[in-house]
């Protein structure tokens, strides 16, 4: 499972990447800009998750792949962006996978080193969130997490089951992965698709 790991950490990472050299071209950066605020989008948050948990140098510097699937998402998405805007829902489906698999993936690398079930789970959720909210910070955004769209709520859903699965004692870390990283998906789907976001005080 190593493999099929990395090959959807890496997919993931590319979407993200995409998604933030979207927000660069949205600014009309240069180049250079476009092409750090997609390594940002794709890496920041497995980069925090690692620092935390003290795996040094993070995966994403440990290698080329990241930096290349970055860049080369950046690329793309600079030069061919009009077609980039007609794959828009395309792009909101892989940024809500990649969201689960950076959740629950970043919770069992969390529980591995032997943390706290709950700070597994909140570590989880910033492992899927924290590339969003930095490259959202760079071009002096408020978070799409802190507006009110169930983004940082379906992410930590996803970690709790990982988590939920380590405490019941499921032998199949694989599974639990699985059933989090869906149940993620689900739930940022279907706040797409039915408007659903968090309350917000009434002014």
């Amino acid at each position: 499972m190593g493999g099929v790991w990395q090959t959807l950490d890496l997919a993931g990472t590319a979407v993200f990447a995409v998604s933030g050299a979207a927000v660069g071209v949205k600014y009309r950066l240069d180049i250079f800009g476009v092409c750090v605020l997609a390594f940002v989008a794709g890496n920041a948050g497995g980069m925090l998750r690692d620092v935390m948990l003290g795996a040094t140098p993070p995966a994403a510097l440990s290698g080329w792949q990241h930096l290349a699937v970055s860049l080369g998402a950046a690329i793309v998405t600079f030069w061919w962006h009009p077609r980039i805007d007609r794959l828009r829902t395309a792009i909101l489906l892989f940024d809500a996978a990649g969201l689960g698999l950076f959740a629950v993936a970043g919770t069992q690398k969390a529980l591995t080193s032997g943390l706290d079930p709950l700070v597994s789970a909140m570590l989880g959720m910033l492992t899927g969130i924290g590339g969003g909210v930095l490259r959202d910070v760079l071009v002096n955004e408020i978070p799409t997490v802190l507006r009110g769209e169930l983004y940082a709520v379906a992410a930590l859903s996803g970690a709790v089951v990982v988590v939920a699965g380590q405490i019941a004692g499921v032998n199949t870390n694989v599974a639990t992965m699985i059933a989090g990283a869906v149940l993620c998906f689900s739930i940022r789907l279907l706040s797409i698709r039915r408007g659903w976001s968090l309350p917000k005080a009434d002014r």
